[in-house]
């Protein structure tokens, strides 16, 4: 689905941007950047040996290790904390302790997880009771204006909230069209409700939208496995130790329990929410009451992004950045079988080092960009983009002073999507790899149409941009390391050359990449960031609510 010219190029100040842009030239040692590099690269990174470079492994600090000797040996710039190329960060994990119940109104005796309720895994350990209150979806979005709060003091209430966001199946929404909002996570709904004094927050199913599970049990032991999982649901330590009260989820027949004495039905408030513009607002629920004891140990492991940087010319403009990054974690193994993760997003790593190497180079030669250039290598991408995050959150520049984010995903291979899709592919129709053959796909688009503009204008490449899928069911705007940086009001984008049925297989492996191609790609970035940091405009981002939608 291509998007409408129209929406992507409305603004005089588009031209002024490439005009300027144009002026920058050729970006110097672009031709350093060959298919024999690249591949030499990738056939390490991603090689047995790295084992799938899974987070919190030996294969992985290996690989972090190997990825900072080659920034020292460019002899760039240190970019992450404490002038050092590294930047630590804390993941969390969680298990459960014994003593979780739940006991509401009329009950004569306390629940066990699994009989209509699971601890979610935001909450925090501890008890509380009190009386339930009922606030729609339980979002606090101020871009939008919308607040289901509206400003109620919530001190020792227990709030009961639906999962999800209004409008999740409206490509119109104001919430991210078909992408899931941000706003929406339990972690943010759990943040809201404490900030505004809840004992304890509920959270149950969206059943306006879709049903309810009909089997609590295996959604517990999904939720809680008795084994460990191979790799474990990781989120941001620094995110969920800011949560300070319990949390857990309910099957909507406890929760139309729980409401009936509003005089009104879970459905009926939970249509109301649904169409609330502005937020629902705190409803009474006629002396429903909860009482819980929830215990959840929270579990760490040690993330690390890799960063380094080009300094610019201009004393005017080298406080400004240009950030090109990837990740170098996936899947790691499962017993023989290795997830090698060539294209992803081995391929986009490598990628990054050869693009700090033309710029090294050109460095030495004294040719460096007006605007500095920060080489950035993400962790923790596959567990929910959480480096990128944690820099978003932890920036080493000032988010004001970054002028764009080009993220590198999954661009060695030509997207293909079979006919028996499965979910991995869900909301892509059928195509094949010879249909995008010499295609790349440029996501956020519609989120910054300046910064879209400027890759096209550099595409020197002879390559196919597509811009398509910034609002589409298979979230795919919001499935790589660009997105923090636009929800953080960074103009960035994604080059993507979609995915495959090797996609989170074994079948990822170096052999298999289209080398030629992916040259072209990286050229492309390294043109577009080298205009980008000589440009005397820099690229917008749309507010919020008001995108056009594709």
């Amino acid at each position: 689905m291509l998007n409408r010219r129209s929406h992507l190029f409305p603004a005089a100040s588009v031209v002024a941007l490439l005009l300027s842009a144009c002026s920058s030239g050729d970006a110097p040692f672009s031709d350093s950047i060959t298919e024999g590099a690249l591949s030499a690269d990738l056939h390490f990174l991603a090689g047995d040996a790295m084992a799938g470079r899974l987070v919190g492994t030996s294969e992985i600090a290996i690989a972090s290790a190997w990825i900072r000797s080659r920034f020292e040996s460019l002899g760039l710039r240190p970019a992450g904390d404490r002038e050092d190329y590294y930047q630590d960060f804390d993941l969390a994990w969680f298990s459960l302790a014994p003593g979780n119940e739940l006991t509401f109104t009329g009950a004569s005796r306390a629940r066990r997880p699994g009989n209509g309720w699971t601890p979610s895994n935001v909450s925090a350990t501890g008890r509380a009771s009190g009386d339930v209150v009922f606030a729609g979806f339980g979002i606090v979005e101020p871009r939008l204006d919308y607040d289901d709060y509206r400003g109620a003091d919530l001190q020792g209430k227990i709030v009961l909230v639906l999962e999800r966001e209004p409008g999740a199946t409206d490509p119109a929404s104001p919430f991210d069209g078909l992408v899931t909002a941000e706003a929406s996570r339990e972690w943010r709904k759990a943040l809201a409700a404490q900030e505004r004094g809840a004992a304890a927050i509920l959270f149950t199913r969206d059943i306006q939208n879709r049903e309810d599970s009909q089997d609590w049990t295996e959604t517990h032991r999904s939720a809680w496995p008795e084994t460990p999982r191979r790799i474990e649901r990781f989120t941001l330590g620094t995110w969920v130790n800011q949560i300070e009260i319990p949390a857990a989820r309910i099957s909507s027949e406890l929760a139309a329990t729980l409401v009936a004495g509003s005089g009104q039905s879970l459905q009926a408030l939970a249509s109301a929410a649904e169409s609330a513009a502005q937020g629902l607002g705190v409803v009474e629920l006629g002396g429903a009451r909860v009482a819980m004891n929830l215990a959840v140990t929270r579990h760490v492991t040690p993330g690390r992004n890799i960063l380094a940087m080009i300094e610019g010319s201009d004393p005017a403009l080298r406080d400004e950045v240009v950030i090109i990054g990837a990740h170098h974690d996936h899947e790691g193994r499962d017993g023989e079988v290795v997830f090698a993760g060539a294209d992803d997003d081995g391929s986009g790593t490598v990628g990054v080092l050869a693009v700090a190497e033309a710029y090294a180079r050109a460095a030495e030669q004294g040719k460096r960009p007006r605007r500095s250039v920060v080489f950035a290598i993400w962790d923790a991408e596959e567990r929910g983009l959480l480096g990128a995050w944690y820099h978003t959150e932890s920036p080493t520049v000032p988010l004001e002073n970054i002028v764009a984010n080009l993220n590198l995903d999954m661009i060695g291979r030509h997207q293909e999507v079979p006919a028996d899709q499965g979910n991995r592919f869900r909301g892509l129709e059928e195509q094949s790899a010879e249909s995008n053959s010499n295609a790349t796909n440029i996501l956020g688009y519609s989120r910054t149409p300046e910064l879209a503009a400027a890759v096209e204008s550099a595409n020197r490449f002879g390559l196919t941009l597509r811009m398509r899928y910034d609002n589409n069911e298979s979230n795919l705007l919001r499935r790589s390391d660009h997105w923090p940086f636009l929800q953080n009001g960074v103009p960035a984008v994604w080059f993507h050359t979609g995915l495959h049925p090797d996609y989170h297989r074994s079948g990822d492996t170096p052999d298999r990449i289209e080398y030629e191609k992916m040259t072209r790609i990286v050229r492309l970035v390294h043109q577009t960031s080298w205009n980008l940091a000589n440009a005397d405009e820099r690229p917008r981002i749309e507010p919020m609510g008001s995108r056009p939608r594709s």
